[in-house]
């Protein structure tokens, strides 16, 4: 296929100028196959027209113009820029000291942030949704940054901060009494529907995309447990109610059964971690529509390096207790029907390999096109943004990442991509 699209483009230089029709196509990508994820199929011998930064077609490879960038691909399988909704770019990140998001300091956080936006880029994903930061705002300036050049990085959608009750899974417990703690650190405590309607205000004024609420308790912070409901029903509705009137939506961390039904009482738009959905609380998302974000990969990761490093106990016992119970409400999530949206909580473990969860979703019941699907086209569809992201297609970002491997035959081809395009600049 190569060397017939050489020749047909040898074969258009040697037309006169006046024969060439104009083009406003900035550069064309011969692609080996095509993963087409609205349709759930492959396509061979097209290529990928790229006007500035959105695609303008996809079509039959033909001869282009000498002035047209030409990109080979077509020893490669070119996929979308990959999505994950569940990252923390702007934080610490996660070790044995607890103290640790304490100690580093905003300045110090966001050029933290700027390494890890840096390295999820360059590991293919694209797109990222950061569902919050210790402290708050930090998130924002990264994403601003980004936006305006100054840093490379992935397109960041971000919340802000946590809407947590004091005490609750979205502060930092355990390490000095919390009334103490910096003010960044606490912008989203709240009690009460009013003070969660006001919180939500301040997030929404201050830039975020959409809000990020911890319904229960949490696996990774001191004196919170992951089946216990924290905010309550009317609380998050009026957050997202608030929301709603800004055109804003609503996310929650939501571990326990319960706190997941009053999450989608209360009408977020989804759930993170699911880790002990039941069977009602899956009936309750499918007819709702309420999408589901597991993080189903990062518990042995925990297992594994908590362990060898000493996190504190309280963090490994939790994560004993819901990684398996998670995974096996994902399978029935799969079965069901239920929707579900690529998200690693990648901070937990070191950002850019964030594409290790691919095979724990196929082997807990998704194929491999549903598993590339919900890092993509399923992705953008809860972010609202489908008509601009997640899939290859005339007026959607140039995104696009290519691997060599088959990934629909060996999923985790996807742990390390060969060429990442954001925007139709080439990043890798």
């Amino acid at each position: 296929m190569r060397l017939a699209f050489a020749l047909a483009l040898t074969a258009a230089a040697a037309l006169p100028v006046s024969a060439q029709k104009p083009t406003s196509v900035d550069s064309y990508v011969v692609a080996g196959h095509i993963v087409d994820v609205a349709q759930g199929t492959v396509l061979t011998g097209h290529c990928i027209a790229i006007q500035a930064d959105k695609i303008s077609a996809v079509e039959p490879c033909k001869p282009q113009p000498e002035n047209i960038r030409t990109i080979d691909w077509s020893a490669y399988t070119v996929l979308p820029g990959l999505m994950d909704l569940h990252t923390h770019l702007a934080d610490a990140g996660q070790d044995a000291d607890v103290a640790l998001p304490l100690k580093t300091s905003p300045a110090a956080t966001a050029l933290i942030g700027a390494k890890n936006a840096r390295d999820t880029l360059m590991a293919g994903f694209t797109t990222v949704r950061d569902v919050g930061t210790y402290r708050g705002l930090t998130d924002i300036a990264l994403r601003d940054a980004i936006n305006a050049g100054r840093v490379p990085g992935p397109r960041m959608f971000v919340a802000g901060g946590y809407i947590t009750k004091p005490g609750g899974g979205g502060e930092l417990n355990g390490v000095i009494d919390n009334d103490k703690l910096p003010e960044d650190m606490r912008y989203g405590v709240s009690v009460g529907p009013v003070q969660a309607a006001e919180k939500a205000t301040f997030f929404i004024d201050k830039g975020a995309d959409f809000l990020k609420l911890i319904a229960t308790g949490a696996v990774l912070a001191i004196g919170t447990e992951p089946g216990e409901p924290e905010l309550s029903v009317e609380e998050m509705k009026a957050a997202v109610d608030t929301a709603a009137k800004r055109g804003v939506y609503v996310t929650a961390h939501a571990h326990g059964a319960l706190g997941i039904k009053n999450a989608i009482a209360a009408g977020v738009r989804s759930i993170e971690h699911a880790s002990l959905i039941d069977d009602e609380a899956l009936a309750l998302a499918k007819a709702s529509g309420t999408w589901l974000v597991m993080d189903i990969y990062n518990g042995d990761y925990i297992d594994d390096i908590g362990t060898k490093e000493g996190w504190p106990e309280e963090y490994l016992r939790k994560n004993r207790e819901t990684t398996d119970v998670q995974r096996e409400g994902f399978a029935k999530a799969v079965k069901m029907g239920v929707k579900i949206a690529y998200g690693t909580d990648s901070g937990v473990y070191p950002h850019g390999v964030n594409g290790r969860q691919f095979k724990y979703m196929v082997r807990y019941g998704m194929t491999p096109m549903q598993a590339i699907q919900s890092a993509t086209i399923r992705a953008a569809e809860l972010l609202g943004k489908e008509a601009e992201l997640g899939s290859i297609a005339p007026r959607r970002y140039a995104d696009l990442v290519a691997v060599k491997a088959d990934p629909l035959a060996d999923i985790s081809a996807l742990e390390v991509v060969d060429h990442v395009m954001k925007g139709g600049e080439i990043i890798r």
